[in-house]
């Protein structure tokens, strides 16, 4: 594998358009430090290509042994509305009430 790491070239535009898909407000001075680490991050995912795997199988999980553990699903009574709320603080009809926090855009 190449020591050294190639540049992958990421513009401004792209850093912004990530923070914005990620919701991130990013400083417009933090801007060329995030620009130039993307970059090297990229390059470290290129280097990744210039190996061969070919004999390698696919795998989900880096550990064979791990494996789902199922229970079998059993029917079993759950508990009343007026029992799920009796610790609410506010309830309407059978629902939890609680103050909005998402605000209209």
């Amino acid at each position: 594998m190449n020591k050294e790491v190639k540049k992958t070239t990421i513009s401004k535009e792209d850093v912004l358009y990530v923070s914005r898909l990620s919701r991130l407000k990013i400083d417009d001075s933090k801007i060329d430090q995030f620009q130039a680490q993307m970059s090297n991050i990229l390059g470290y995912i290129d280097q990744l290509n210039e190996l061969n795997t070919e004999s390698i199988l696919p795998t989900s999980h880096v550990l064979s042994s791990m494996k789902n553990v199922f229970r079998e699903d059993k029917l079993k009574e759950s508990l009343s509305p007026d029992e799920a709320l009796q610790n609410a603080p506010e309830r309407e009809n059978n629902f939890f009430k609680v103050t909005r926090i998402i605000q209209d855009s």
